[in-house]
């Protein structure tokens, strides 16, 4: 397997976006499956505009993309970013957060905008 080379300005720009913990965990869940902002919301028990500020930081370096459904966003991780497999290599080393997304769907809020 070839070795993606990125550049120190980019990695460092990546690793500054993920050293906050909720956009880390984000991505953690975004990983596995899209999310709407308001699935965000109850995971993190945050304000809607407190969700999306950190879900843009995260579309501008191109991390994640949206797709709009009807009135709806929902945010995905972009395998394609050149810093996913330094993303996917963060990710192993903590612990998976579907557990979150599940409880979500226990409580029957796990899509709640629909």
């Amino acid at each position: 397997m070839e070795k993606t080379v990125i550049e120190v300005e980019q990695v460092a720009h990546v690793l500054k976006l993920l050293g906050d913990k909720t956009r880390l965990t984000m991505v953690g869940l975004l990983e596995g499956s899209e999310c709407c902002v308001c699935e965000f919301v109850e995971v993190f028990q945050m304000s809607q505009p407190s969700i999306s500020q950190h879900l843009r930081k995260l579309r501008d370096a191109g991390l994640v993309r949206e797709k709009r459904k009807g009135q709806w966003i929902f945010y995905s991780i972009n395998k394609q970013h050149i810093a996913y497999p330094l993303i996917q290599d963060l990710l192993k080393h903590m612990p998976d957060q579907k557990e979150k997304l599940e409880a979500l769907e226990a409580e029957g809020l796990r899509i709640i905008c629909d």
